[in-house]
């Protein structure tokens, strides 16, 4: 008896080791009184982004295709295995904007994350090459058809297609000759902004009947030969085509960009925008389906767009990048308990959250490694529209800080708020305040 006492009361203690060493509480008190919070509220409050006023702007883009020459996993929903066939060529396309003193690339990958890895390889590729980039802002077009191989680490063996040294090199390369193409036709440019309602595109995935942001957003680049290229955002996910699909495929990103360009933009660049919480309104997810649907919204730009709003030839630019200072990792296994920070870091790695901040003229583009939700999008247009600016979204920047979705919802029994909710009850919350902050932040910028 006191044999297997003594053995029970050393499985209990270990069983307690291990609780104590792998498992912590949600820390639900104020965010305000942390030091993340107030490291990052005096970083933006000293910002000075880098500012440039000349009287030109310049811009060009490119492309290169970077499919790979043999199958490799696809990347979404779930773990699939090999791409079986190519339905769609994946491409990075490169958009430059500068105004002699400094330049932006806005590069975007038909992935679906910009992970920190091959963001690192390509900023230290453009590098040693000297290119002249003063600032580089990555987006995905956040398809789930898409292709891995990029990802390291145990998620990314275990979840996202691992890590392939050929595709990373292929991508870095691809990249490369995206942005010197841009680089060889640099022209003279005049800058628009076009903001499209498309309701009837998107619904709330999070919350029934919830507030969704139902417009397009698009930057407007425009030589003197009359070429034009656009960037543009939204908020319904790439998810059309159904994860039983063994296709490599763009889902309906590609096939609205294919239709932009067909007769009114040599280039079309998707950038999801605060694609977070909201889902594509589809019949179905058969790829006819979705190629319908690009169509319907191609068209819907087309009747819909506003051709009053102003037209940028000159202007200052201010460029800017910042990390995003996060609370420790709240991975949650139950309602109150999560996985200890130093857990999910060896099983996440690195996130490398950071925020791109650009203004031109009174365009301002925000990119962030959040998987923002578009319910916060009403309020920070609406302070920027009070600032006279108009405001640009776009995700995926070469980090991933998982879902960030207003507080209220943290409870919800909902992949958004359990599973992919990384940061803890207040994260909605802190990256409200953190862009609010910014945009008013841009509002100072003057000449």
């Amino acid at each position: 008896m006191k044999r297997t006492l003594k053995i029970l009361a050393w499985i209990s203690g270990l069983l307690l080791f291990l609780t104590v060493l792998l498992l912590a509480p949600v820390d639900r008190s104020d965010f305000r009184d942390k030091e993340y919070f107030f490291q990052m509220m005096e970083e933006i409050s000293a910002l000075q982004p880098s500012a440039s006023r000349n009287k030109v702007l310049l811009g060009s883009w490119g492309r290169e295709n970077m499919t790979p020459s043999e199958p490799v996993d696809l990347v979404g929903y779930k773990p699939r295995g090999h791409y079986e066939f190519v339905q769609d060529s994946s491409y990075v396309k490169a958009i430059l904007i500068s105004d002699t003193h400094q330049t932006v690339a806005f590069l975007n990958y038909e992935l679906l994350i910009v992970h920190p890895h091959l963001a690192k390889k390509v900023k230290n590729a453009i590098a040693k090459q000297n290119l002249p980039i003063d600032q580089i802002v990555f987006s995905a077009t956040h398809t789930h058809s898409g292709m891995g191989g990029y990802i390291p680490g145990l998620m990314g063996k275990l979840a996202f297609g691992g890590h392939d040294k050929g595709v990373v090199d292929q991508m870095v390369v691809s990249t490369l000759g995206a942005i010197e193409k841009a680089m060889e036709t640099m022209d003279t440019i005049s800058l628009g902004y076009n903001k499209t309602p498309l309701p009837e595109g998107v619904n709330n995935r999070l919350v029934q009947n919830g507030i969704t942001d139902p417009f397009i957003r698009q930057l407007i680049i425009e030589k003197t030969t009359g070429q034009k290229a656009t960037l543009l955002t939204y908020t319904a996910h790439a998810t059309g085509v159904h994860s039983g699909f063994m296709g490599l495929s763009g889902d309906y990103p590609f096939y609205l960009m294919e239709a932009l360009e067909k007769d009114r933009f040599e280039l079309a660049l998707f950038s999801s925008g605060a694609v977070g919480s909201h889902s594509p309104n589809l019949e179905a997810r058969e790829l006819d389906k979705v190629k319908t649907y690009a169509s319907n919204i191609d068209s819907l730009l087309e009747i819909r767009s506003d051709t009053s709003v102003e037209i940028l030839r000159d202007g200052e630019m201010w460029v800017a990048d910042l990390p995003m200072h996060l609370p420790e990792a709240h991975y949650r296994i139950s309602d109150n308990i999560r996985l200890r920070p130093w857990v999910f870091n060896s099983l996440f790695g690195e996130t490398n959250a950071n925020i791109n901040f650009t203004k031109i003229g009174n365009i301002l583009l925000l990119s962030t490694s959040g998987e923002v939700s578009g319910m916060f999008m009403e309020k920070w247009e609406t302070l920027a529209n009070k600032q006279g600016l108009h405001l640009i979204v776009s995700t995926f920047n070469g980090g991933y800080a998982g879902y960030i979705i207003p507080d209220e919802y943290y409870e919800l029994r909902h992949h958004e708020a359990r599973d992919m909710n990384w940061y803890g009850p207040h994260a909605g919350t802190y990256f409200d305040e953190v862009f609010s902050t910014l945009i008013q932040k841009a509002a100072t910028l003057t000449e």
